[in-house]
């Protein structure tokens, strides 16, 4: 008797192709980073070159995330209601033109001006990621958040990199490389970079209805009908209903579902955990190990490129496994664990193991929680939701290493590791339980279908 034959099942690649433009959506993120990555080992003294104080060079460091605090969700309410391609376009040219006033800067006040434009337009990150979200599907969207993922590694290689260059004349010189980079992105973005925003219903005018007003049957159902799949298949219709529009809603998280409040709050957790390791790791391994300034430089270009490789071949296949949300708890206890292992004295093994922890753990935090967040959010909202995020994670990079910084100094050096990695641990706890098993079977779908 013939055996029957097992349906075979096409392995999922990476490498299928992209949407239409997401290589100009990858570069504007890579750009974006590439300037962050820069900040780093050059800022601090080209402020001081400019007779600024210790606490005048935090302040100027901080300046861009700030900046990007306080514009991200304005950039996401700007590219939901005028399209995703103007406000992107408007971000590189900002980019260029902040990186330009920095390298010119000769006083502290102008260099301070060029970081807070720097930073605002670095908000592009999250009008990126609501393209992609507009373009993808729910079961590709860890993927393509994950080669977008990857654009962060590649910032923080090239950036430090790029920075470099300053040995050759001045620490000016990054700052012109930079703007030269994003205004050449600029062009090409015209015309390369497609719009992605999902078309918008227009409300009825208010005039045209009474307070009292009751919406009718079919408006009512309409605005419950599943949107969504997987972790978001429950959110709120993506149908903007005439007459349905809550007339006093003005902040990015109002009238969404709890979820998404819950996912900003584990992202902001997670990222004041790591970039408090972020900012006080040189000064770890200097203390332990003697490692050199850069040393320590060439520590964090491998955990870099470290990152690009791990959002690029391992997120779709945990995703495909685990879900979207074991995918994400599994990243978050990685990064617990690896935090807690820094605060152990196990010499270079026990190092060299918690930053594969801490690279592993921060390749699938990064875009499964994008992902996610973009579940959630109702496409007509969908770039205000990830501004809203990027304001959280920035300011994340303003209290994780404030106060990494104190424990450190004024604590113990171990002190912001334990701190971050129970913090992590918290994080862990409050991720939103898929509602079905539906993320699963969407994230399992057979690619090249």
């Amino acid at each position: 008797m013939p055996r029957s034959r097992r349906p075979t099942r096409r392995r999922r690649s990476p490498w299928r192709p992209l949407p239409p433009g997401f290589g100009a959506l990858w570069t504007t993120v890579a750009v974006d980073l590439i300037g962050f990555g820069i900040v780093f080992p050059i800022l601090p003294r080209y402020a001081q070159d400019l007779n600024a104080s210790p606490t005048t060079v935090g302040l100027v460091v901080a300046s861009f995330s700030l900046a990007q605090l306080a514009c991200a969700p304005l950039m996401g309410r700007l590219s939901d209601r005028f399209g995703r391609k103007p406000v992107l376009l408007v971000s590189l040219c900002g980019t260029a033109i902040g990186s330009v006033m920095t390298g010119l800067a000769h006083s502290v006040a102008l260099l301070l001006l060029g970081r807070i434009v720097d930073g605002a337009s670095g908000a592009s990150v999250s009008v990126a990621q609501a393209a992609v979200a507009d373009v993808a599907s729910p079961s590709e969207r860890p993927r393509l958040f994950g080669l977008l993922g990857a654009a962060f590694g590649v910032g923080f290689v090239l950036g430090p990199a790029i920075a470099a260059l300053a040995a050759l004349d001045t620490p000016r010189l990054p700052f012109f490389v930079a703007a030269a980079i994003a205004a050449v992105n600029a062009v090409v973005a015209v015309r390369r970079l497609p719009e992605t925003r999902p078309a918008r219903a227009v409300p009825a005018p208010a005039a045209a209805r009474t307070p009292t007003e009751e919406p009718t049957p079919a408006a009512a159902a309409a605005s419950t009908a599943p949107a969504g799949e997987g972790l978001g298949r429950d959110e709120p219709s993506d149908r903007l209903v005439p007459g349905l529009e809550p007339p006093g809603r003005t902040g990015p998280l109002s009238g969404l579902p709890g979820g998404v409040v819950r996912l900003m709050v584990v992202a902001f957790a997670a990222l004041v955990a790591f970039s408090g390791f972020e900012a006080t790791f040189a000064l770890l391994v200097e203390r332990r190990l003697q490692l050199t300034l850069s040393s320590t430089a060439g520590v964090f270009t491998a955990i870099g490129a470290a990152l690009v490789v791990v959002q690029v071949t391992l997120v779709h296949p945990a995703v495909a496994r685990l879900g979207e949300t074991g995918a994400l708890r599994a990243g978050l206890g990685a990064n617990a664990a690896g935090l807690l292992l820094l605060a152990l004295d196990a010499g270079w093994p026990g190092i060299g193991v918690a930053l594969v922890l801490l690279v592993v753990g921060q390749g699938l935090v990064t875009p499964t929680m994008a992902s996610a967040v973009a579940a959630l959010a109702p496409a007509r909202r969908r770039g205000q939701v990830l501004g809203a995020q990027q304001s959280a994670g920035s300011l994340a990079r303003v209290v994780g290493p404030t106060v990494a910084g104190v424990l450190f100094g004024q604590v113990s050096v171990v002190a912001p590791y334990l701190a971050g990695g129970a913090l992590v641990v918290v994080a862990v706890l409050l991720v939103p339980a898929a509602r079905s098993s539906r993320d699963r079977r969407a994230a399992t779908v057979p690619l090249g279908t």
